[in-house]
């Protein structure tokens, strides 16, 4: 029901782009293709939500609003957009080589930036040892599901190292068989609730506290 509010043209899209069968995950197959495959849909990809809140409320704990505030929340709003791009295509895409090399990128560019938002915490405000041990596995998680992607599609990442010499290798298309729209629905609450509405909650709360700091004294 709520789809067919979409504008014409957007439902058009989303039904071409549901067109196929979706992709049968089976949940009692030993083969190590499906094995692979529910690990990273049904382990890598949600879990990766919890160190994500446990590290919102280290920041919290330590009040960043009032040290490192509005700066350092801009930089992980950045993060979790340098993850969220090749995830969602990863989601909603055929992999290729273009969607590989954007995974691959936008992995390197959040562990850039990663390094950079540890630098400008520390100065700034109390980092605890358990905080860094959280910040590991955010580090690791994208490498992660790129190493998986990777394994889940070989052949597409021989084109890539190849350079995608073929004629479709560099669009953006939907895939073969989409994943359940249950599944996608699910994943989708999961991250809103577990990382858009604590990190926007984090900026709000930055923002606030600078606009209060820069008022009349």
């Amino acid at each position: 029901m709520v789809l067919r509010v979409l504008p014409r043209k957007a439902w058009r899209t989303w039904r071409d782009w549901r067109r196929a069968d979706d992709l049968q995950v089976p949940v009692s197959s030993t083969a190590v293709e499906d094995a692979s495959r529910r690990f990273l849909l049904y382990g890598v990809l949600p879990l990766w939500v919890v160190p994500g809140l446990a590290d919102w409320w280290m920041h919290r704990r330590t009040r960043i609003e009032h040290t490192s505030g509005t700066k350092e929340s801009a930089v992980h709003a950045l993060m979790m957009t340098e993850a969220g791009i090749p995830v969602v295509m990863g989601l909603l895409a055929r992999v290729n080589p273009l969607v590989l090399t954007v995974m691959g990128g936008a992995a390197l560019a959040h562990g850039a930036t990663a390094v950079y938002d540890v630098s400008l915490a520390v100065g700034e405000r109390e980092v605890r040892p358990i905080e860094q041990h959280v910040h590991s596995f955010l580090e690791v998680l994208p490498l992660t599901a790129l190493a998986f992607t990777a394994c889940l599609h070989a052949d597409q990442v021989r084109s890539t190292l190849r350079g995608g010499p073929g004629a479709q290798d560099w669009r953006l298309l939907p895939k073969d068989h989409p994943l359940p729209a249950a599944y996608l629905a699910g994943l989708a609450g999961v991250i809103v609730a577990g990382v858009v509405v604590p990190y926007t909650e984090e900026l709000l709360r930055c923002l606030r506290a600078s606009a209060r700091e820069a008022g009349p004294r």
